[in-house]
């Protein structure tokens, strides 16, 4: 074979094997990127603005459930929602594990959880900072803008 042949033909093998090798390539690429869109957040967001008994205790039940699978929580409270991090809100056990909203809530603060009421609630209520519960605070815009668009962050609303 000629020089020139065995130069084409080694070209030629070296673009099959490039050529061969971009799927791979590809695939890594995207699965290491989309690894928080494959199950697996690297954050949780909660953001719970429904008045309903039961979906704010299976907001709870699931942010405790993630928590518990290694995933960090965050947990926003707005509206009718906000009440559960007033210090004085009992609401009626929930079954089958006779549980409250606030005690699963106090659950996952215990974890590690940030738990935070939007910044209108206060302002568009009868209550002060002073009336939260311990481990509550009053969530900023910037800061939860962030968390919905950090990488990796899922947001769940109820």
């Amino acid at each position: 074979m000629s020089p020139f042949r065995t130069r084409i033909a080694g070209l030629a093998f070296a673009v099959i094997a490039v050529i061969a090798g971009l799927p791979l390539i590809a695939a890594t690429s995207i699965t290491a990127a989309n690894a928080a869109d494959n199950g697996v957040p690297s954050r949780a967001l909660i953001i719970l603005t429904s008045p309903s008994l039961q979906t704010q205790g299976m907001a709870m039940v699931l942010g405790n459930a993630m928590q518990a699978g290694g995933t960090p929580v965050n947990v926003l409270l707005c509206d009718k929602a906000g009440d559960l991090a007033l210090a004085n809100t009992q609401s009626p056990p929930l079954k089958p594990k006779n549980v409250t909203p606030e005690q699963l809530m106090a659950k996952l603060i215990d974890g590690g959880a940030s738990v935070s009421v939007c910044a209108l609630y206060l302002p568009n209520s009868d209550h002060a900072k002073t009336d939260l519960r311990t481990g509550i605070d009053v969530a900023t815009p910037p800061e939860m803008a962030a968390l919905m668009t950090q990488a990796g962050s899922r947001v769940f609303s109820f």
